[in-house]
């Protein structure tokens, strides 16, 4: 049921932020070390070095911290990409950031030998950024202007292409391959608060604009004649958009790698929420974006239990009967 009255929609964003709270309580009380709310608390006003209070704040809180920020960014990357493309299955990997990303962290490793996730973050974050570049170039190409379908289809080529190099790459140097895999499939294990660290005012910048652009993407909504009439720059505000998706998604993919189905799943229970308003359709899907990859962190410590399954695993098992009934859906339509 979507909440049109503005007192129920706050009402929902304080409860989004409890809620968020909680995830990242329990995020740092439960998992393989054996630990509960007294250690935790204890860790923090009376930490004595031990290996539970050490697992705590050196673990559990940077990978809590970072799974909110990495899901928040790109629940609202696939809200602004929904709404630039018309499309209800966009996201991230829609301009090629996810298979820039992955191709750039692969070739640097083979022809560099570059190692580390501290290296991973800026040489992902620039290969996603070279890769969104590369298809709003081919959009802009040609006499016809910008429309969803050109910038849908350039990002589709630019992913193919990226890949299909990846997978070349990673077929003619097997060596490589165990080391970079567990990054391919998107995780935040083993990811430290530096790197959050790095990223993050890139991606306060994209969270920021991406509030302050909200009433325009409102009138984006209503498609690019209607916009142009009322006198939204369209070109302008697709570079916009283009910039804060390379600013969120460069920046989530260069700490946890390339994850997925968070900017297609989290967007449209947003709006179950609170309805089609950006205003408050963006600052809701960072919130859920946060608390869906905060639950599949979770879910993704106990399935082989001392082992980890990544991340990515888990938001696939999760997003895809939704992607499959959205297609089908759609299909229908």
């Amino acid at each position: 049921m979507i909440l049109k009255n503005n007192y129920s929609k706050t009402l929902t964003l304080i409860v989004g932020v409890l809620l968020l709270l909680l995830c990242m309580g329990i995020s740092i009380v439960y998992g393989y070390a054996n630990t509960s709310i007294q250690t935790t608390l204890e860790s923090f006003f009376h930490f004595n070095h031990s290996n539970e209070h050490i697992i705590i704040q050196n673990v559990r809180i940077p990978r809590a911290l970072i799974a909110s920020c990495v899901g928040a960014s790109l629940a609202i990357t696939g809200v602004l990409m929904q709404t630039l493309t018309k499309n209800p299955l966009a996201s991230p990997g829609i301009l090629g950031i996810n298979a820039g990303a992955g191709f750039a962290v692969v070739f640097a490793m083979i022809f560099f030998h570059i190692s580390g996730l501290q290296s991973f973050a800026w040489i992902a974050f620039l290969g996603a950024a070279i890769a969104a570049l590369a298809v709003y170039a081919i959009s802009f190409s040609g006499r016809d202007a910008v429309t969803p379908v050109k910038i849908t289809l350039a990002g589709a080529a630019i992913s193919a292409l990226f890949a299909s190099f990846t997978q070349g790459l990673l077929a003619t140097n097997e060596a490589e391959l165990e080391q970079v895999l567990f990054w391919l499939a998107g995780s935040v294990q083993g990811r430290k608060l530096e790197i959050l660290i790095s990223v993050l005012p890139y991606l306060i910048i994209g969270w920021i604009a991406a509030l302050i652009i909200s009433p325009k993407m409102n009138t984006l909504a209503l498609g690019d004649d209607v916009a142009r009439g009322l006198g939204l720059r369209i070109g302008l505000m697709k570079i916009i958009v283009g910039l804060i998706v390379i600013f969120l998604a460069g920046g989530a993919v260069a700490i946890a790698g390339p994850i997925g189905f968070i900017g297609i799943v989290v967007p449209h229970f947003a709006r179950k929420f609170v309805g089609t308003d950006h205003r408050w359709l963006i600052p809701m899907a960072a919130l859920l974006g946060g608390i869906l990859l905060l639950l599949a962190d979770v879910a993704a410590r106990y399935i082989i239990m001392p082992q980890e399954v990544p991340v990515g695993v888990m938001t696939a098992m999760i997003g895809a009967p939704f992607f499959i009934y959205l297609a089908r859906k759609g299909g229908k339509k």
